[in-house]
């Protein structure tokens, strides 16, 4: 017998994902799933399949699988649209909420107007400063960046023109440069004032996307220790904007607010 799931598209910034409440649809795997769903014209098309579901340890937990089928640790974008999901649909009365990721449990907190969800913020955690200057050859030309992780690996690197950098080649082979041995995202970030950055992103198993969460994070991180940008930053991606908070003083955590939008409902055949 046929088997129906049923999903939602939601995009945070342009990061687009499906998602599933696997309490009610169980996915058996979802790392093929996401390779065919994610296709676009004859799949759902997508950034990559995102799984919900309940927790242990959290009240919610999420898994993330790329548009390659390879299972991401973590997805800032991916993170609020579940925060906007899960109270949308009744899974929670609740504004602040824990969710379980192989990066660690996040904290998101609500912003709520009549019965939607409008922004969510998420406690993203402690960011590392693996190496703050790193300079790689590809082909002919060198690259410097800094090795930031956010529960996954980022390599951001400054630039002074982004519209000149050719992504589509240069960031596949950084991504799986040698000395990135679990591979890595690639943000290319161009200051233009203190509190606002441009960034465009190479997603390691995804390629090119519209935003990344835990991008932007990396790019405020890296922008502070190389003394580009304050502790605030407003990071403009080709999906739509996300504000980024750096607490060095206090907690040390990075806190990222954007809004989060479903696109559209469906089901598909399994």
């Amino acid at each position: 017998m046929t088997k129906l799931i049923e999903f939602t598209k939601m995009h945070g910034a342009g990061n687009d994902y499906i998602y599933v409440n696997t309490s009610l649809y169980p996915l058996e795997h979802p790392e093929d799933l996401a390779i065919k769903w994610s296709v676009p014209h004859i799949g759902i098309g997508a950034d990559g399949l995102v799984l919900i579901d309940r927790s242990d340890i959290a009240d919610f937990s999420m898994r993330i699988f790329n548009a390659d089928g390879s299972e991401a640790m973590m997805c800032g974008n991916a993170s609020r649209c579940i925060g906007k999901y899960v109270y949308e649909y009744g899974l929670t009365k609740e504004k602040k909420i824990t969710l379980e990721t192989l990066s660690g449990i996040k904290e998101l907190e609500l912003t709520v107007e009549g019965d939607k969800v409008t922004e969510v913020t998420v406690d993203m955690g402690t960011p590392v400063v693996e190496k703050e200057e790193l300079s790689l050859k590809i082909n002919d030309k060198e690259y410097t960046g800094t090795v930031v992780s956010m529960g996954n690996p980022h390599f951001v690197i400054f630039v002074d023109d982004i519209d000149k950098i050719d992504i589509r080649t240069v960031g596949p082979l950084l991504e799986k440069h040698p000395v990135f041995p679990k591979r890595t995202n690639v943000e290319f970030v161009e200051v233009r004032t203190a509190s606002e950055v441009r960034m465009r992103v190479w997603e390691r198993g995804s390629g090119i996307t519209l935003a990344c969460g835990t991008g932007a994070c990396a790019t405020a991180v890296a922008g502070i220790v190389k003394r580009k940008t304050s502790d605030k930053l407003r990071v403009l991606m080709d999906g739509g904007g996300l504000t980024i908070r750096w607490d060095k003083s206090s907690s040390n955590k990075v806190y990222m607010t954007g809004g989060a939008v479903t696109v559209f409902e469906g089901s598909i055949e399994l």
